[in-house]
């Protein structure tokens, strides 16, 4: 029997609901047979994409069986801004000294 997938990552908690897959089904439906909405407060505006691509419109957008229907939630930090400050807190590169700068003192003395 195939199958279609309904994914969220919550906070606090993760969802994976599957549903028999009908022929026709669109992905607002899947969302709404799901059940989620009832569970859980999904984020508005609601994004939801295909194995990570994005869909513009769950209304129209059919699903194929094994599909695994994903729904986005913004995220609460940049990861680039997180990463920059990780490397400003242990530098370690080219002009630092950091871990090669400490081995070719230990071989000069």
């Amino acid at each position: 029997m195939a199958k279609v997938w309904v994914v969220y990552c919550a906070e606090d908690q993760q969802y994976a609901i599957h549903l028999p897959f009908q022929q026709g089904m669109t992905a607002a439906q899947a969302l709404a047979q799901s059940q989620l909405a009832q569970k859980v407060a999904l984020p508005e505006p609601l994004q939801l994409g295909v194995f990570g691509l994005k869909i513009k419109d769950p209304e129209h957008y059919l699903l194929n069986a094994g599909d695994r229907l994903e729904i986005y939630r913004p995220l609460k930090m940049n990861p680039k801004d997180v990463r920059r400050k990780r490397a400003a807190q242990h530098p370690v590169g080219r002009f630092s000294r950091g871990n090669q700068w400490r081995k070719q003192q230990k071989t000069t003395e």
